[in-house]
């Protein structure tokens, strides 16, 4: 979802008004992004969310809703293969005997998630670095909760972020009204302000915007699934070594009741 609303040609304008806010710049022309997202067409088993190169920068954005600390690892990755590409669009030669100027990347992920996290986070590749943190490659990525609420300067700069954040945070609420997802997301749609810049687009293309977030959705509950599993899991490791019950619930992050029913059942 956050791809088609930042990441479409049709409206390069809130791309560069998100660029804007995020970097206090006041660039006015939607024509200098040049988006250059990769297709897993292309680079099969990898895509990334949006990226585009505006006049000297080769721009990656990334959108979670899971908490993951190997970001930086996987903008490396898409780097990568960002400036493969830039190297064989453009007439850079990487063996001339003078520096050959390429775009300087910036790397920022926005979190929408239900867990807590902080206002701005930035992740580095070398946090990863098995012993001495000193390496010879860094990527360093800035992480930005973009939950309703939250970042409040970069809200009223970006309008279109803002308007997402509140759809989101809609869709959240009426479930927690008992509404399945489908319809949530029609409630939350046809609830929207008149004037929220991204409702027409939204009922315009409403089916596909429904199919994008049941796609969202399940795939996040799929990883929460599978990040409870690995949880049990670790407790039932610790209660076969007969460690105290509290430091189980501290290290595992689960309920003394879960636990104590996960010791019934290896028992």
């Amino acid at each position: 979802m956050f791809k088609f609303l930042f990441g479409n040609p049709e409206h390069k304008d809130w791309t560069l008004g998100l660029y804007n806010a995020i970097n206090g710049s006041s660039y006015d022309n939607p024509d200098d992004i040049e988006f250059n997202t990769i297709d897993d067409a292309v680079y099969l088993g990898m895509r990334n969310d949006v990226s585009f190169i505006i006049l000297t920068e080769i721009n990656l954005w990334e959108h979670q809703s899971t908490l993951n600390p190997n970001m930086p690892m996987r903008f490396f990755l898409y780097a990568a293969k960002l400036y493969e590409r830039y190297i064989a669009d453009t007439d850079y030669y990487p063996y001339s005997s003078t520096l050959q100027v390429i775009p300087r990347p910036k790397c920022v992920c926005f979190y929408n998630g239900t867990d807590n996290y902080p206002e701005r986070q930035v992740l580095k590749l070398s946090d990863a670095f098995d012993g001495n943190k000193d390496g010879d490659i860094e990527v360093q990525v800035t992480m930005l909760n973009v939950n309703y609420g939250h970042n409040r300067q970069l809200m009223d700069a970006s309008k279109q972020l803002n308007e997402y954040a509140w759809l989101v945070e809609a869709i959240r609420r009426l479930q927690t009204r008992g509404n399945d997802l489908e319809t949530a997301i029609d409630e939350a749609i046809n609830g929207m302000p008149e004037y929220f810049s991204i409702k027409r687009c939204l009922l315009l293309n409403k089916a596909e915007v429904k199919g994008m977030f049941l796609t969202e959705w399940n795939q996040e509950k799929v990883l929460a699934q599978e990040k409870q599993d690995v949880l049990k899991q670790v407790a039932i490791d610790m209660l076969k070594r007969n460690l105290p019950l509290e430091l189980i619930a501290e290290i595992s992050k689960l309920s003394e009741k879960t636990i104590l029913a996960l010791a019934k059942k290896i028992k």
